[in-house]
């Protein structure tokens, strides 16, 4: 499956940006869609992700924070982001797990910067 993500960009602390990421595929249900970021020098590392279903999971330094959501009949997850901190930034991507397959593919990421 091919990942397209946007809604990147430059924001002071406090402020609010919003992830898109649709996924070119005609059974958007199988899979776990999620967020990853990676910041200068460090690993990628979950963000958030959610079943089809709507159960999320979230890296305990975003809850309360962000939130994502799934529309299922525009394959598209949203990640929205509000209160950010300058800790936020980093390269998010995009991760479509494939529950059935048990394989995971990726988008182009998106650069997110928070200035303080």
């Amino acid at each position: 499956v091919q990942l397209q993500a946007s809604g990147g960009g430059l924001v002071q602390a406090g402020g609010s940006l919003r992830l898109s990421c649709t996924a070119s595929t005609s059974i958007f249900s199988i899979y776990r869609m999620g967020w990853y970021r990676q910041a200068p020098g460090a690993q990628r590392d979950l963000v958030a992700h959610i079943l089809s279903g709507g159960t999320t999971n979230y890296a305990e330094s975003v809850k309360g924070r962000f939130t994502i959501s799934r529309d299922n009949a525009k394959n598209t997850v949203y990640l929205q982001m509000n209160s950010l901190k300058p800790e936020d930034t980093a390269v998010y991507y995009c991760n479509a797990y494939n529950l059935v397959t048990r394989s995971a593919s990726w988008g182009q990421g998106t650069l997110v910067t928070v200035s303080s």
